[in-house]
């Protein structure tokens, strides 16, 4: 078996924004390593989706549609997940959202409050929420891993990205301040950065050819990710081979990261 040196028969996984992308691969890898899955996201027929495919591959999940920033929905994904499982044993906080949008532009353009708080509710506040739902049953248990998906963007500015910058900047320390903090309790908490993958949320860029020749220009190992190999890194963050790792934000971007432009040829 693939991930015998990675047993996860019998955890309960939740995963937020499951229904699709990141959080759709890195539930059926965690499924697939056996453990049953709560998938969670704004839209039901999405995360439904995902629960099907999770059952077709011989394990238990269930579908809690949530909004991430509503702070009495996220108690109720909790209340519900320990209700029907008994117990939460990881938690991958994946949900996110981007406004690609100048703070302010000569031509008077403005970003509004709205833009900014939508951004920072989801990418950073949601995971303050759910980590306040989820904490209390992973301290009973003494036992518990907690996965935040950050970004390269969180240590590399770009333009017009600034509170999805801003935010994943905040994710990071979210994820070491929690992982001294639950240390006590044997909970591991870390965060996985990616880089440049495939998904809606920038099916923009990589979908107009000039800006992806652009992209893949500044990745060393000269091309995308593709999001299996993410959820493969998460399925070993959650599993015991990862048991002394906390506090780290591990980025998987190809080089990314390290990229000078002096390395164009």
């Amino acid at each position: 078996m693939l991930f015998d040196e990675f047993p996860l028969k019998g955890k309960v996984a939740i995963v937020t924004g499951a229904g699709r992308g990141i959080g759709k691969a890195i539930s059926l890898a965690l499924a697939e390593a056996g453990a049953d899955i709560v998938a969670t996201a704004r839209t039901k027929e999405e995360i439904e989706a995902t629960c099907s495919e999770v059952k077709a591959l011989g394990r238990q999940s269930l579908a809690i549609p949530t909004d991430v920033t509503n702070a009495d929905q996220v108690d109720r994904m909790a209340a519900e997940t320990i209700s029907h499982f008994k117990k939460i044993d990881i938690l991958v906080n994946n949900a996110g959202t981007a406004v690609f949008k100048a703070l302010v532009s000569p031509d008077g353009q403005k970003m509004t409050e709205e833009e900014w708080h939508k951004v920072m509710d989801t990418n950073l506040t949601s995971i303050f929420l759910c980590c306040r739902a989820v904490g209390p049953h992973m301290f009973k248990q003494k036992k518990g891993k907690v996965i935040n998906i950050s970004s390269i963007s969180s240590q590399k500015a770009q333009n017009d990205d600034i509170p999805y910058n801003v935010s994943k900047a905040g994710v990071d320390m979210l994820t070491r301040c929690l992982a001294l903090d639950w240390a006590p309790y044997n909970i591991n908490v870390n965060a996985i950065g990616p880089g440049q993958f495939y998904t809606r949320l920038s099916a923009k860029s990589h979908e107009d050819p000039k800006l992806r020749e652009r992209m893949v220009a500044c990745i060393p190992l000269g091309r995308v990710g593709n999001v299996r190999e993410l959820a493969l890194l998460a399925v070993y963050l959650a599993s015991p081979p990862s048991d002394f790792i906390t506090g780290q934000v591990i980025f998987i971007d190809g080089g990314c990261l390290q990229f000078s432009p002096y390395q164009v040829k």
